[in-house]
């Protein structure tokens, strides 16, 4: 089926649900979804913000100007996954208790408000992988009308760009507490320390990356093909010395460059 005729299924999809909550983050994925929901709901349709420690403050200026552009209806509102243990000690099912969090917050907003449904922007790839939250935003009855329809994370970017939106190809940014081990406890500190680790590249420059945090360790990624790029063009002594200002001792690059739920890795190996 050609992107185009999901595009239709999805706007048919919106028509059939009436009025819809969208747990908004301001990625490409949750961005297209409340497009779509404005343009045929209007009024009907409300985007969701969630702010905590572990969404940068300038992703959500970029969900507010995003939501701006598109017209939707947009409010923000505070989780406290962060005074929940199960998910600051970092278990494998991290994501379980951080989308339960969520959507614990927005279903009886949603209630409250008038909209049958929360929707949020998984997609059809989401579901290949080993993504706890998805089971926890189910039990809760949300849904997932991109993954509903099959559109995988490229017909996603496709259809953004067919629409003129112009983050069509924003890099992904899950939340920062995918940046450490399992195991490795999170802190508002180490959160921050990691967010802002990223910010400092990002303002160098460099778009697909991550920082891993282990321990006082920062292992950097980019993209493969940028790695020799980066080493040649980058002034390595102050990255290091920023770095160590934010609190990290070691400073590395993962020579294997940027590659997406790597640290998911061990669960295949256990």
């Amino acid at each position: 089926m050609m992107f185009t005729e999901k595009l239709a299924q999805l706007k048919i999809l919106f028509t059939e649900i009436d009025r819809a909550l969208i747990a908004y983050s301001g990625g490409v994925d949750s961005a297209l979804v409340a497009k779509i929901a404005y343009d045929v709901l209007g009024d009907r349709a409300l985007a969701v913000t969630a702010v905590s420690p572990s969404l940068l403050p300038e992703e959500l200026e970029d969900a507010k100007i995003q939501a701006a552009m598109i017209g939707i209806k947009h409010e923000v509102v505070e989780t406290q996954e962060m005074n929940n243990p199960h998910y600051t000690s970092n278990p494998v099912n991290r994501c379980y208790f951080c989308k339960s969090e969520l959507h614990d917050t927005l279903k009886p907003l949603a209630i409250k408000l008038g909209y049958p449904y929360v929707v949020d922007g998984v997609n059809a790839d989401d579901l290949k992988d080993y993504r706890p939250g998805i089971q926890a935003a189910k039990e809760r009855g949300a849904r997932s009308p991109l993954a509903e329809i099959g559109i995988t994370k490229i017909e996603v970017r496709q259809i953004s760009q067919q629409l003129g939106l112009s983050w069509w190809d924003k890099p992904a940014q899950p939340c920062l507490s995918s940046r450490f081990p399992y195991g490795e406890e999170i802190t508002i500190n180490k959160l921050q320390r990691v967010g802002r680790a990223e910010i400092y590249l990002r303002n160098l420059g460099w778009q697909n990356l991550r920082v891993r945090s282990e321990n006082d360790t920062a292992r950097i990624e980019i993209s493969p093909e940028k790695i020799t790029e980066f080493v040649t063009n980058t002034d390595l002594p102050a990255l290091v010395s920023a770095f160590q200002n934010l609190g990290f001792m070691y400073v590395t690059l993962d020579l294997e460059g940027y590659k997406s739920g790597k640290l998911n890795r061990v669960l295949q190996n256990n």
